[in-house]
């Protein structure tokens, strides 16, 4: 299969992120979704999610469907549901929360559903930083649970860490805690003041400079890929080091193999809010990605597929060239593009500049 492009980006989202519930057991500082314990009445019902489903295998390019929340555990029909996506033959990951639901019989129910891959979030290098974060004691000892649980059943991990002023100087310390879990990808995520997330602080912009040294520094060296999430001016400090942010992981596992197979894991140069990513929540609404809420409709009134096709906002955040300030002005905007969720969130305004980059004005141009 040949591997997704910048051609894509119009037709086909990289990665469809559905929300299936809202319902959690956590209480983390950042959560996008302030989910909640119990699910929201208007989630969407069984039938409706396997019509979605349907719907999303019409793309011309079938997506990467990740399963996500709330935690997707907390959903009674959630393996149905994924081996029915994978039965229409989607790429489906899964994204579970770290609450007693993780337990490895639900591991092995993923697996044999077909799920590909597992994301899994560590927030901090040990468990009170961990276990602040995720506003549950025993969250950290459940995440490296887990962590064990993927690595026996052979199951790819995606480690997704959020940075914010109370885990910053712990970077360091968390790759090498990661070193020797057996996982395929480092995502780090950096804040978008969305959600419960409003309340927590974002690094300064000559910070991400420091955290992106960092990270290049372990994506050289740590048996896993690293990437960013939230933070596209991180493919432009990888170029300018003499790097390819689309090179695979520096991992000669099977995890990183198989993370790596069909229509590739890893995202094309470019790829950010509503260009390549496509998110739906619990209730069919449908936005450019989870971190930016902008509604564009929702399902089943409007079509999953003609939305991110043709809505404006999709259309609008698709050309590098209507971003405003120094993103519409930056050399490099197709490259990285900056986060359009946080431009939103700061500005009010999803087309606006990155509020974060700390790239100099005179590289602009």
């Amino acid at each position: 299969m040949q591997p997704y492009t910048a051609q894509d980006f119009t037709v086909n989202p990289l990665m469809l992120y559905y929300e299936v519930t809202q319902a959690c057991d956590l209480a983390c500082k950042h959560c996008r979704a302030s989910a909640q314990p119990e699910a929201a009445p208007d989630e969407l019902t069984h039938e409706e999610s396997l019509r979605l489903i349907d719907q999303i295998a019409t793309f011309p390019r079938k997506p990467n469907m990740c399963f996500t929340g709330g935690d997707p555990l907390k959903r009674a029909d959630l393996f149905t549901l994924l081996e029915y996506a994978v039965g229409k033959g989607i790429t489906t990951a899964l994204t579970p929360s770290a609450t007693p639901l993780a337990t490895r019989e639900a591991f092995e129910k993923a697996k044999t559903a077909g799920v590909q891959a597992i994301g899994i979030s560590l927030d901090g290098a040990d468990a009170p930083t961990h276990d602040a974060f995720r506003g549950l004691e025993g969250s950290f000892a459940r995440t490296m649970e887990m962590l064990e649980y993927a690595y026996d059943l052979n199951l790819p991990v995606q480690v997704n860490t959020s940075i914010t002023r109370r885990n910053f100087h712990q970077i360091d310390a968390i790759a090498e805690l990661l070193e020797n879990q057996g996982i395929a990808m480092w995502s780090v995520f950096f804040l978008v003041p969305v959600g419960r997330g409003v309340e927590e602080t974002r690094i300064a912009p000559e910070e991400y400079r420091a955290a992106f040294e960092k990270l290049w520094h372990h994506a050289q060296t740590k048996p896993y890929g690293v990437k960013t999430t939230e933070a596209p001016h991180y493919r432009r400090y990888v170029l300018e080091q003499g790097g390819n942010p689309l090179a695979p992981p520096k991992s000669h596992s099977e995890f990183a193999a198989k993370m790596n197979r069909g229509q590739g894991y890893r995202a094309p140069l470019g790829i950010t809010d509503g260009r390549g990513i496509l998110f739906v929540s619990h209730n069919g609404t449908i936005y450019p990605a989870g971190f930016l809420p902008v509604a564009c409709g929702k399902f089943p009134e409007v079509s999953v597929v003609e939305t991110y096709q043709t809505h404006p906002v999709f259309t609008a955040l698709q050309n590098p060239d209507n971003y405003k300030g120094i993103c519409g002005r930056c050399k490099d905007r197709f490259l990285c593009g900056g986060s359009r969720a946080r431009a939103f969130a700061i500005f009010g305004d999803y087309l606006e500049a990155e509020p974060d980059c700390f790239f100099e004005k005179g590289d602009e141009s």
